[in-house]
């Protein structure tokens, strides 16, 4: 099995999680940004849209993260990222989606202004705006979690490969947070876990 992509993508890093979490056998091929071949046409071929991450099992290709990341539990994860309880299994896949579509578009502009933009060309207004938006989905989180260990219950799933690699993308990050205790709990337990300790990263680009 191959996986194309740089290990400081946050899409990257959600399917790196879940093939360390699920002891498959892999090999990373770095790809993307300073490390190009994303735009060379033997990877269009396999991925048209030219982005990270891609991967190659046997025959069968397949991009995007979290179609990638709920592959991989089907295939080698059941009852365990891919939990076996219908009902378990539907709010971890919803916290996986959550990650993709709510989440870290409310996120992306401060990431993308504080982190890769130089100070002059930052545009503030939208970094404030993204960082108090960020702010209150955390919040949502932390009131879910009050309850919970992991997003779907007790068990780390699908949904803590994608929610867990963003809230440790949120902690790195150069704005102020709101005091969230069960969030904070929840990121030292999901930091615990060996693949998490492999794959994510002690500083973000």
């Amino acid at each position: 099995m191959i996986l194309y992509g740089r290990d400081n993508s946050i899409n990257v890093q959600k399917a790196l999680f879940a093939l360390r979490e699920l002891g498959v056998d892999f090999e990373l091929r770095p790809a993307g940004r300073e490390h190009g071949v994303v735009g060379t046409p033997e990877y269009i071929a396999m991925n048209p849209n030219g982005t990270v991450p891609t991967l190659v099992d046997g025959h069968f290709v397949l991009w995007e993260s979290n179609a990638i990341v709920r592959y991989l539990a089907q295939e080698y994860g059941h009852g365990t990222l891919w939990p076996a309880e219908r009902e378990v299994r539907a709010i971890a896949d919803q916290w996986l989606t959550w990650q993709a579509v709510t989440a870290w578009p409310v996120m992306q502009p401060a990431f993308w202004n504080l982190i890769r933009f130089p100070p002059e060309e930052r545009d503030m207004a939208a970094v404030e705006k993204s960082v108090a938006d960020t702010n209150r989905l955390m919040g949502i989180l932390d009131t879910w979690l009050a309850s919970r260990i992991f997003v779907a219950g007790e068990s780390f799933t699908i949904g803590d490969v994608g929610v867990g690699a963003f809230t440790h993308r949120y902690f790195l990050m150069p704005f102020e947070r709101p005091e969230l205790p069960h969030l904070a709990r929840y990121y030292k337990a999901v930091h615990a876990r060996p693949a998490a300790e492999k794959t994510l990263l002690a500083r973000i680009t």
